[in-house]
This record gives C-alpha cells, structure tokens and sequence, in this order.
C-alpha cells in the first residue's frame, strides 16, 4: 500500500480541490455561501474517499463514492459556468482536472475488482 499523498490521483485531487477553492472566492455572494461551499465540500470528500480507499481492503466502495463526488462538482461547474460565475479558461481547466481524476478512478476500480476476484479464487 502506497502512502495516500504520493498516488497520482491524490495529486490531481488535490490540484482539483485548490481550483474549486480558487474559483469560488469569487463567486458572486449569491453562490458564493451555496455553490461554492457544495464545491469545496464535494472536492474534499474525493481526496477523503481516495485515503480511505487507499486504506480499505474492499476498494470498490470509497472509490465508487469519489466518482460520485466528481460527477457532483462536474454539474456544480458547469451550473457556475452558465450563470457566469466561471470564466471558460477556469471551465477547462478544471474539467480537464476532472477527467484525469475520472480516468485514474476508473482505472483504480477496474485493477481493485480484478484484484479482489483473484484474491476469492486463490482462496477456492
């Protein structure tokens, strides 16, 4: 087991939830206290569900709730972008941000199922 803050998707989270802290101070006050605190609060549990997924032995759960935070703040980002809240170079680069952290998910899912299926038939 990897220390959590040396994997590539901490450091992507973490470079994501940065960008959602960047982005929603200036917010106007309306989403600032709404949105942009769903934001953040949806980026910190993805780098808190990566830990845990990390830690656990049954992987599958945490990282299936980290791709539910990320779908989260993909619609909560695109809701700021059309109501003017986010410019489109912010839009892009934290939907690029997303789908690395989409891929490195999906990834980690496939390689954890993988694994606990042939840790079941070693067992057999």
């Amino acid at each position: 087991m990897a220390l959590y803050y040396t994997l590539p998707i901490y450091k992507a989270s973490y470079k994501l939830v940065y960008l959602l802290f960047v982005i929603s101070s200036s917010f106007a006050r309306e989403y600032k206290y709404t949105v942009g605190q769903e934001l953040k609060n949806e980026g910190l549990c993805i780098v808190k569900n990566i830990y845990r997924a990390n830690k656990a032995t049954d992987k599958t759960i945490h990282i299936g709730k980290a791709c539910e935070n990320l779908e989260i703040i993909r619609l909560l980002v695109r809701l700021m972008q059309d109501f003017k809240q986010v410019g489109l170079k912010s839009f892009v680069e934290i939907n690029y941000a997303i789908e690395d952290i989409s891929k490195q998910l999906v990834a980690w899912g496939k390689y954890s199922k993988t694994k606990s299926t042939a840790s079941l038939k070693s067992r057999n």
